[in-house]
């Protein structure tokens, strides 16, 4: 058994906060990672094709997915998931808060984020 106190605190671009509960950074969890983040009015971020799933739950404001080229608003209450080998980008016009689960566990290098 594993009781979190406290995330670990995920230097993030644009403003946005990553609480790392599990994972790779916080617990050394590699099966899956999950955490809450903040995104500020006016972040994104790179296009990544991640080597993981990503299942997001909006808690609340409206994040912004582009994949396959639509763009699907995923608003406060909604959940989606992102099998991994898509080529997806996240942001968050009016800002947003979400909880985002991955598996196995993210890691800077298998998310291939684009430059």
């Amino acid at each position: 058994m594993v009781t979190v106190q406290k995330p670990v605190s995920v230097p993030a671009e644009g403003g946005k906060r990553i609480d790392e509960y599990f994972g790779r950074g916080s617990s050394g969890t590699a099966e899956v990672s999950i955490a809450r983040m903040v995104a500020p009015p006016g972040w994104t971020e790179p296009p990544q094709q991640p080597e993981f799933n990503e299942y997001t739950v909006v808690l609340s404001g409206t994040l912004m997915v582009e994949v396959d080229g639509k763009t699907i608003p995923v608003g406060a209450g909604e959940a989606i998931l992102i099998p991994a080998g898509k080529r997806v980008r996240y942001s968050a016009p009016e800002g947003a808060e979400y909880v985002a689960v991955c598996v196995p566990a993210f890691a800077p290098e298998l998310a291939h984020r684009e430059e």
